[in-house]
C-alpha cells in the first residue's frame, strides 16, 4: 500500500457523510462542515448518501466508495474526511481504494486540537489522545515500508518492528500521564489554596463556538482568544475576578464539548476538566441562536455526568443578538435563578447574570439600612468594592446611612469580619434576622396555664 504524507499547506478535502439508519443520534453535517472550516481544510465537495448500517470493509460500500475515488481523481483531492468514527481496517481499504489519505471524524477533531494547544499542559494533553488513537492504527503505516530497499538492516517489517513500536508508544504515554499527574498534582494545590481562602471558582462548560471565551473576557476583562471556530479554546484560563455581591472569585474558561466527543479526548483533558468538577457554580454557556440548541445542551450534560460534576448549573443563553430575545432572569423556585439571557459580544444582561450568579453562591437579595460609625471604614470600603451600594446620605447627627442590596449571609459575614454588632449598625427589625437561632434545649416552654406562685411551689429551691 502506498504511504500518503501530508501537505504542507491547505489541503483540499472531499467531505463524506452518510445517514446510518441503525444510529440513534447521528452526527451533524453543519458541525462537521465547521470541523472542516477550522481544521484549515479546503471543502472542494460533499458526498452524502444513507445506509442502513455501516460496510465491514469501506463503511460507505462499494458502489460509495468507487464514487468517491472517482470523485478524488476529478478534483485532484489531498485527503477524505469522513464525519464518522472508522475502524483502522476500514482506513487502511479506504486509502488503498481512493489513493490519497482517509482522516475520521476523532482524528479531524484530534487535528484540530494539535493546532490549537498553547501551553505546556495543553500540548501533553493532546499527544497522549493523539497516541491513544494512534495505538490501534499502527499498522497502517508499515505496508509501504516493505516496498523500499532491501539489504541487512532495510528489510521490510515484520511482527518484530511492530511489537516494538507498540511498546515504545506505550512507554511515552506512561512519560505523559505521569507529566500530567504532576500537573494535576500543582492544580490541587492551588484549589486547596482557593478553598482555604474561601473563594470560590465559577467554571465556564458548554458546546464549543457557543461563546465561552467571548463571555469569559467580558467578566474578566481579558484578551483569552476567541473566534468563530470549533475548539478555539482548550488550554484551561483561571483568572480572578471581583464578582459583585460576592467578592474575589477564580473564573476558569475550559475546553468545549462536541456531541460524540471521543472517550480518548475526555480521558486526555481530565485535568483540565477538574476544573469543571471542583467548581463551586457552573456557568452553561449556550447558543440561543444555533439550530441545534436543545441537542448541544444534552451533549454538554452528557460529558459532565462522565466526569462526575455535581456542582450547581446556571443556563447562559448567550448570543440573544441573534434572536431577539431580552436580558431577563427566569428562577427554577424563589431565590433560585435557572438561566438567564445574555448577548457577551454586545454586552447584553451583564448586570442580569451578575445578580443571578450572586443569588446562587451566597442567597436571595435583601435591602439593608446601615447606620454606619465613625470607625466603620474598612468595612464601608468593602461595601465599594463589592459595588452593592445603592444609596448613601447623612443623618442629623453625622453618621453615614447606606442602603445596599446583598445576601443576608454575606451582611452577616461582613459583620463578623469587622466585629459590628447588628443592632449597632441596622434597625431593630433588619437586625432582629441576625440573632442565632437557639437549639430545642435552649428555648424555655411557657405553658398557658402556669403561673408564677404555681412555678415557685414546684421550685424545690424555693424553701
Amino acid at each position: 500500500m502506498q504511504h500518503f504524507d501530508r501537505a504542507d499547506g491547505t489541503e483540499n478535502a472531499i467531505l463524506v457523510h452518510l445517514d446510518i439508519r441503525e444510529m440513534i443520534d447521528p452526527d451533524d453535517l453543519e458541525e462537521f462542515r465547521l470541523l472542516v472550516h477550522s481544521a484549515g481544510a479546503n471543502e472542494l465537495d460533499i458526498i452524502t448518501g444513507t445506509r442502513s448500517k455501516p460496510h465491514a470493509k469501506y463503511f460507505v460500500g462499494t458502489g460509495k466508495a468507487e464514487e468517491i475515488a472517482q470523485k478524488v481523481t476529478e478534483t485532484n483531492a489531498d485527503i477524505v474526511l469522513f464525519n464518522h468514527k472508522l475502524t483502522p481496517s476500514q482506513e487502511r481499504n479506504l486509502e488503498k481504494i481512493l489513493q490519497c489519505r482517509v482522516v475520521d471524524r476523532m482524528g479531524l477533531i484530534l487535528d484540530i486540537f494539535a493546532k490549537r494547544a498553547r501551553t505546556y499542559e495543553g500540548k501533553l494533553q493532546v499527544e497522549l489522545a493523539q497516541l491513544t488513537h494512534l495505538s490501534s492504527r499502527l499498522v497502517r503505516g508499515y505496508a509501504h515500508l516493505g516496498q523500499q530497499k532491501g539489504g541487512i538492516g532495510l528489510r521490510g517489517p515484520g511482527e518484530t518492528q511492530l511489537e516494538t513500536d507498540r511498546r515504545l508508544l506505550q512507554l511515552r504515554v506512561n512519560q505523559l500521564k505521569a507529566k500530567l499527574a504532576k500537573v494535576k498534582q500543582t492544580r490541587l494545590q492551588g484549589r486547596a489554596k482557593r478553598q482555604k481562602s474561601d473563594t470560590p471558582t465559577i467554571s465556564l462548560v458548554g458546546y464549543t463556538n457557543a461563546g465561552k471565551s467571548t463571555l469569559f473576557n467580558r467578566l474578566a476583562n481579558d484578551n483569552v482568544y476567541a473566534a468563530n471556530q470549533l475548539f478555539a479554546t482548550l488550554d484551561p484560563t483561571l483568572r480572578r475576578v471581583k464578582w459583585a455581591g460576592v467578592g474575589n472569585i477564580v473564573l476558569a474558561d475550559t475546553v468545549g464539548f462536541v456531541r460524540h466527543l471521543p472517550h480518548e479526548l475526555v480521558e486526555s483533558f481530565h485535568a483540565t476538566l477538574e476544573e469543571t468538577l471542583e467548581a463551586d457554580l457552573l456557568l452553561h454557556v449556550i447558543d440561543s441562536s444555533s439550530p441545534d440548541m436543545h441537542e448541544q445542551i444534552d451533549a454538554v450534560n452528557r460529558v459532565l455526568d462522565e466526569i462526575g460534576a455535581t456542582a450547581p448549573v446556571l443556563l447562559v443563553h448567550n448570543k440573544i443578538d441573534r434572536t431577539d430575545e431580552i436580558p431577563t432572569i427566569h428562577y427554577k423556585e424563589l431565590g433560585v435563578p435557572h438561566r438567564v439571557y445574555v448577548s457577551a459580544r454586545e454586552n447584553l444582561g451583564m448586570g442580569k447574570l451578575a445578580q443571578a450568579v450572586q443569588e446562587l453562591l451566597v442567597g436571595g437579595l435583601s435591602n439593608f439600612t446601615l447606620t454606619l460609625p465613625h470607625t466603620a471604614g474598612q468595612f464601608k470600603n468593602t461595601l465599594h468594592e463589592l459595588g452593592v451600594i445603592t444609596h448613601s446620605e447623612f443623618d442629623d447627627t453625622g453618621h453615614e446611612m447606606l442602603t445596599v442590596r446583598l445576601a443576608k449571609a454575606k451582611l452577616k459575614e461582613l459583620l463578623g469580619r469587622y466585629h459590628l454588632n447588628a443592632f449597632d449598625v441596622l434597625p431593630p427589625h433588619e437586625a432582629s434576622q441576625f440573632l442565632p437561632e437557639l437549639e430545642e434545649f435552649e428555648k424555655v416552654e411557657v405553658r398557658a396555664n402556669d403561673d408564677k406562685d404555681k412555678d415557685d411551689d414546684l421550685d424545690p429551691f424555693c424553701l
